[in-house]
Protein backbone atom coordinates (compact mmCIF):
# COMPACT_ATOMS: atom_id res chain seq x y z
CA UNK A 1 0.00 0.00 0.00
CA UNK A 2 1.35 3.54 -1.27
CA UNK A 3 1.64 5.90 1.75
CA UNK A 4 1.16 9.55 1.11
CA UNK A 5 3.88 10.58 4.03
CA UNK A 6 7.04 9.62 1.74
CA UNK A 7 8.09 13.01 -0.36
CA UNK A 8 7.92 12.88 -4.06
CA UNK A 9 11.56 12.24 -5.08
CA UNK A 10 12.69 15.35 -6.95
CA UNK A 11 16.20 15.68 -8.59
CA UNK A 12 18.67 18.94 -8.03
CA UNK A 13 20.66 20.38 -10.33
CA UNK A 14 23.62 22.43 -9.46
CA UNK A 15 25.69 24.65 -11.57
CA UNK A 16 29.27 24.32 -10.77
CA UNK A 17 32.42 26.30 -12.66
CA UNK A 18 33.32 23.54 -14.64
CA UNK A 19 29.37 22.13 -15.00
CA UNK A 20 26.40 20.61 -12.77
CA UNK A 21 25.52 17.79 -11.24
CA UNK A 22 22.25 16.19 -10.33
CA UNK A 23 21.75 14.81 -7.10
CA UNK A 24 18.69 12.09 -7.43
CA UNK A 25 18.69 11.37 -3.41
CA UNK A 26 19.80 13.53 -0.11
CA UNK A 27 19.94 11.84 3.38
CA UNK A 28 17.19 9.13 2.82
CA UNK A 29 16.86 5.62 2.44
CA UNK A 30 16.84 4.38 -0.90
CA UNK A 31 18.67 1.95 -3.30
CA UNK A 32 20.50 2.35 -6.76
CA UNK A 33 20.60 -0.34 -9.39
CA UNK A 34 21.56 0.09 -13.43
CA UNK A 35 20.09 -2.29 -14.84
CA UNK A 36 21.24 -4.02 -17.96
CA UNK A 37 18.36 -5.08 -20.23
CA UNK A 38 19.59 -7.40 -23.25
CA UNK A 39 18.72 -6.95 -26.97
CA UNK A 40 14.79 -7.61 -27.89
CA UNK A 41 14.31 -8.49 -24.17
CA UNK A 42 11.80 -7.23 -21.49
CA UNK A 43 11.12 -7.65 -17.67
CA UNK A 44 8.05 -8.75 -16.45
CA UNK A 45 4.91 -6.71 -16.16
CA UNK A 46 5.61 -6.01 -12.06
CA UNK A 47 4.34 -3.88 -9.33
CA UNK A 48 5.52 -3.51 -5.85
CA UNK A 49 3.61 -2.70 -2.38
CA UNK A 50 6.92 -0.76 0.04
CA UNK A 51 8.57 1.31 -2.57
CA UNK A 52 8.76 3.84 -5.28
CA UNK A 53 10.99 3.85 -8.07
CA UNK A 54 12.44 6.07 -10.51
CA UNK A 55 13.91 5.51 -13.79
CA UNK A 56 16.85 6.84 -16.15
CA UNK A 57 17.23 5.98 -19.68
CA UNK A 58 21.31 6.14 -20.41
CA UNK A 59 20.94 4.21 -23.72
CA UNK A 60 18.34 4.91 -26.81
CA UNK A 61 15.85 1.66 -27.15
CA UNK A 62 14.72 1.68 -23.92
CA UNK A 63 10.96 0.91 -23.68
CA UNK A 64 9.02 2.23 -20.29
CA UNK A 65 5.37 1.19 -19.32
CA UNK A 66 4.15 2.79 -16.68
CA UNK A 67 0.38 2.16 -15.43
CA UNK A 68 -0.40 0.97 -19.08
CA UNK A 69 1.50 4.11 -20.73
CA UNK A 70 4.17 2.67 -23.07
CA UNK A 71 6.89 4.88 -24.41
CA UNK A 72 10.26 5.17 -25.55
CA UNK A 73 12.33 7.47 -23.40
CA UNK A 74 15.03 9.89 -24.25
CA UNK A 75 18.24 9.49 -23.19
CA UNK A 76 18.34 11.44 -19.39
CA UNK A 77 14.19 11.02 -19.78
CA UNK A 78 13.25 10.29 -16.38
CA UNK A 79 9.54 8.19 -14.93
CA UNK A 80 8.61 8.55 -11.18
CA UNK A 81 7.29 5.02 -10.73
CA UNK A 82 4.44 5.10 -7.78
CA UNK A 83 4.33 1.81 -5.29
CA UNK A 84 1.55 0.02 -7.02
CA UNK A 85 1.41 1.24 -9.94
CA UNK A 86 2.52 -2.06 -13.10
CA UNK A 87 5.40 -0.92 -14.75
CA UNK A 88 7.67 -3.26 -17.43
CA UNK A 89 11.00 -2.11 -18.42
CA UNK A 90 12.75 -3.72 -22.08
CA UNK A 91 14.64 -2.61 -25.05
CA UNK A 92 13.06 -2.38 -28.48
CA UNK A 93 16.05 -3.60 -30.06
CA UNK A 94 19.50 -2.94 -28.68
CA UNK A 95 21.08 -3.55 -25.12
CA UNK A 96 19.88 -0.77 -23.11
CA UNK A 97 20.89 0.48 -19.61
CA UNK A 98 18.65 1.83 -17.17
CA UNK A 99 19.35 3.45 -13.56
CA UNK A 100 16.35 2.28 -10.95
CA UNK A 101 16.69 4.19 -7.91
CA UNK A 102 14.36 2.94 -5.52
CA UNK A 103 12.61 4.94 -2.62
CA UNK A 104 11.73 3.18 0.77
CA UNK A 105 11.87 -0.55 1.94
CA UNK A 106 14.14 -2.30 -0.90
CA UNK A 107 13.34 -6.25 -1.16
CA UNK A 108 13.44 -8.25 -4.31
CA UNK A 109 10.57 -10.56 -2.84
CA UNK A 110 8.68 -7.12 -3.23
CA UNK A 111 7.63 -7.98 -6.55
CA UNK A 112 4.55 -9.06 -7.94
CA UNK A 113 4.65 -10.39 -10.98
CA UNK A 114 1.89 -10.05 -13.63
CA UNK A 115 3.26 -11.42 -16.96
CA UNK A 116 6.62 -12.66 -17.45
CA UNK A 117 8.07 -14.63 -20.52
CA UNK A 118 10.42 -16.51 -18.63
CA UNK A 119 7.58 -18.33 -16.40
CA UNK A 120 8.52 -16.84 -12.91
CA UNK A 121 5.53 -16.66 -10.99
Amino acid sequence: MQTDLRPEPSVETERRPWGSFERFTLNEPSTVKLIHVDPGQRLSLQRHRDRDELWVALDPGAVFEVAGRRFEPEVGERVLIRAGETHRLSSSGPAVRVMEIAFGHFDEDDIERLEDNYGRA
